[in-house]
């Protein structure tokens, strides 16, 4: 593989959900992105936003009245046409370790954290022996800071920090080349969201076997963003609205889109200022610019639909527009 292509490179992602009635909902519009190797791209947005479908699309974990367009390639693959004896044997855990939302549900209930590490470590790697898988269980704790005295506890024993700590050390258990982390910090306190995303930025800039790797987090905190992204994605009614260089984006111009700036302003160390209205329903989405009936820059050029490229607005700001 080209060191410097894209790790991940989704075109056109889509996913409609159909309900009785023939009812569709379109729950991810359009999406493009690149996530290089070496980098932390940011998916960030309200929830309901379709930032978690996105990600069981690219796992091939969405439900059985689901329909996909688009690709998504990691490397050659494309994870969308990929059956599912290729996604559960070659992609998840091998080429995709998954850091999944509320990771206490996602760990074994009756076993403790060093059998599962053990058993993921037996499965996706070449290790065998009783002290050799010992020995790797423990160097995945340590990586993921997971405390060595904690191996031998089962999940009901564990915080919310420390059943965190142990579903990232199942996740970076097979080298995968993308990480994707799926609110990684939801319900942690500020100082265990730091060392989390610090834990995941190490995963990035750590090169291991000469290869580099890529991370895509979706998350709705935005300091957990500010603190690890290079670049940010925001998403809006299904749709990725503006994509964005981190330090632009959370520095003094700022983001482009109307709804990104929003999202800033609405942080208590920001304005504090609340985005007014609510979002559409992804089931009746309007023909033109979804966030229009919330936005104080809004035309009548809003009711078509927007254009394609980085900043998906009508009238996006631009650098002028900041006053100091």
């Amino acid at each position: 593989m080209d060191p410097m292509a894209p790790v991940l490179s989704v075109r056109g992602l889509s996913v409609r959900f159909l309900l009785p009635g023939g009812r569709r909902v379109a729950a991810v519009s359009d999406a493009r992105f690149d996530v290089a190797p070496g980098e932390c791209l940011a998916l960030i947005g309200e929830s309901g936003c379709g930032k978690s479908v996105l990600a069981s699309a690219l796992l091939g974990l969405l439900p059985g009245n689901a329909q996909t367009a688009g690709s998504a390639l990691l490397g050659d693959l494309d994870l969308l046409t990929a059956g599912e004896r290729t996604l559960a044997r070659t992609v998840r855990g091998r080429l995709i370790g998954l850091v999944p939302q509320s990771p206490a549900a996602h760990l074994t209930p009756v076993r403790t954290v060093r059998s599962q590490l053990e058993e993921t470590v037996a499965a996706l790697t070449a290790t065998r022996g009783r002290a050799a898988l010992r020995a790797a269980a423990e160097a995945a704790a340590e990586r993921a800071a997971f405390p060595a005295d904690h191996l031998d506890r089962h999940p009901h024993q564990l915080s919310g920090g420390l059943a965190q700590r142990a579903a990232t050390a199942l996740a970076l258990v097979g080298d995968a080349p993308l990480l994707l982390a799926d609110e990684p910090t939801t319900g942690l306190d500020r100082d265990l969201v730091d060392r989390t995303v610090d834990e995941l930025r190490r995963h990035v800039d750590d090169p291991r076997d000469g290869r580099r790797r890529a991370l895509l987090m979706i998350t709705h905190d935005l300091a957990a963003a500010e603190r690890i992204a290079d670049r940010v994605a925001v998403m809006y009614a299904g749709r990725i609205v503006e994509l964005a260089d981190a330090t632009a984006f959370f520095g003094p111009a700022g983001p482009r889109h109307p709804y990104s700036r929003g999202l800033l302003q609405a942080l208590p160390d920001r304005a504090f200022t609340a985005i007014p209205g609510m979002p559409p329903e992804l089931g009746d989405l309007p023909a033109g610019c979804a966030f229009a009936a919330r936005c104080d820059r809004a035309t009548d050029t809003c009711a078509g639909p927007p254009p394609t490229g980085t900043v998906a607005c009508h009238h996006p700001h631009v650098p002028e527009d900041v006053r100091a």
